[in-house]
């Protein structure tokens, strides 16, 4: 049996936390590979390594001083090479980084390198060899992750050795330059280390335990998921659920390969398992989790027989597309077409959107309504569960809470509602409550 587990940042943030991963990783012969990602916050009043990195790179290209925080982040290593009482230095790689960071390397180059230093620690402390991310996992001339290259690179590496660690977050442009993932972005290199290798699973340790059906900011003492299958994960963190990066359940799932949240501080508990099936669609609670974004705005197109100009939700799409604006939901009816945008997304060219849809498919009416909401109704429970939207619908309107939108996927997999901002936490509040008891 093979496992990969992954530590995040608060996994790693300080040498007592290094020795909880030890233990965790000596405690089962299986955990063979390692993803590391940078030292998070030791405190609340902390800072991650991988924000002063920044903070150098942006000193550097304004031409001021780095030398105080560059400082900081050594003696961030310094304290964890010391208390675990290694026989081991970074001092030349410090030199190095340093160098580059004022002769302006990168943006990606400087953020990579918390998890570097930090997977070079680890691999000392646990006795596991080092990979370099930068030796297998690549990026296309447009930043484009290649999942082919990076994977037969990546099993060839790990055919080398029975124990590594290999630092998450980022790879290598074929110009040789370092590229990262989008922040979040090592639980993506575990899972391409997982794929690889063929584990029988892959471990995501982080500081909680396990998914939750609900924010905990807004709920109190939510009920914890104990399984939950790729799909509805994908539901759920497409909507703000961040326990685990959207993107890093593809490779694991294209190979079958299940997940198991952890929490480094109470690892006894099981977490939440990933899967890619679950055996039984039955659940307790109907629904396997709430959760939501805010930011949205709706483009309502209206037009007499819309529905048989053809090639009339192409042309506004393809105004969006020209900005580079993507959509987020399309709901339709047979003389109406709404587009749901983040807002952020148009905030600079909503003027020139609506003139440009105004000039391609000449509507009756155009309207942005802002400050909406999405709120997701996630669970496969749902499909064999009759009443759920009504359910969902009664006690919204006894909350006197407005429905702006409504979508459902073919699926039956989840029920996307729109309502206003102000409206965000009272929605997920009172779903959660008509569903758990």
């Amino acid at each position: 049996m093979i496992k990969v587990a992954k530590f995040g940042g608060s996994s790693l943030a300080d040498a007592a936390q290094f020795r909880k991963v030890a233990d965790i990783v000596k405690s089962d012969s299986n955990r063979r590979y390692v993803v590391a990602s940078a030292p998070g916050k030791r405190n609340s009043h902390d800072e991650k390594v991988t924000d002063l990195l920044l903070q150098c790179y942006h000193l550097a290209k304004d031409k001021k001083d780095i030398g105080e925080i560059f400082e900081r982040i050594c003696n961030r290593y310094r304290d964890i090479i010391a208390d675990l009482q290694l026989d081991f230095s970074l001092e030349e790689d410090f030199n190095n980084i340093k160098t580059s960071v004022l002769h302006h390397a990168g943006r990606h180059y400087v953020a990579s390198r918390g998890e570097y230093l930090n997977s070079k620690i680890l691999a000392k402390y646990l006795g596991f060899a080092f990979i370099d991310a930068e030796d297998c996992v690549f990026f296309d001339s447009a930043d484009r992750f290649m999942p082919e290259k990076t994977n037969a690179a990546m099993k060839e590496l790990l055919s080398l050795h029975e124990y590594a660690v290999i630092p998450g977050f980022y790879g290598v442009n074929t110009d040789g330059s370092i590229r990262t993932f989008s922040r979040g972005g090592s639980d993506i290199t575990g899972s391409i280390v997982a794929a690889a290798a063929n584990a029988d699973l892959y471990e995501n340790w982080t500081d909680v335990s396990g998914m939750l059906m609900a924010d905990p900011r807004i709920i109190e003492n939510p009920l914890p998921i104990p399984e939950i299958t790729y799909r509805e994960l994908r539901e759920l963190s497409y909507m703000g659920a961040t326990v685990l990066h959207e993107d890093a359940i593809f490779p694991v799932r294209k190979a079958g390969i299940p997940i198991n949240i952890r929490n480094t501080n109470i690892p006894e508990a099981p977490g939440t398992m990933i899967v890619p099936k679950a055996v039984t669609n039955e659940v307790d609670t109907v629904i396997t989790g709430v959760a939501g974004k805010k930011g949205i705005t709706a483009i309502h197109v209206e037009k007499d027989m819309m529905n048989s100009e053809v090639g009339f939700g192409r042309k506004v799409l393809e105004v969006l597309e020209n900005h580079t604006v993507p959509f987020e939901h399309l709901p339709s009816g047979i003389d109406t077409m709404s587009v749901l945008v983040s807002s952020k997304a148009i905030e600079e060219c909503k003027g020139a959107i609506t003139a440009e849809m105004v000039k391609a498919v000449n509507p009756d009416s155009i309207t942005l309504v802002e400050n909406l909401a999405l709120i997701a109704v996630v669970g496969r429970g749902m499909v064999n569960t009759q009443g759920t939207a009504a359910r969902v619908f009664t006690a919204l309107a006894k909350e006197n809470i407005n429905i702006r939108m409504i979508d459902q996927g073919s699926s039956e997999l989840n029920i996307i509602v729109a309502v206003e901002e102000k409206n965000y936490e009272k929605t997920i509040n009172t779903i959660y409550k008509e569903f758990v008891k």
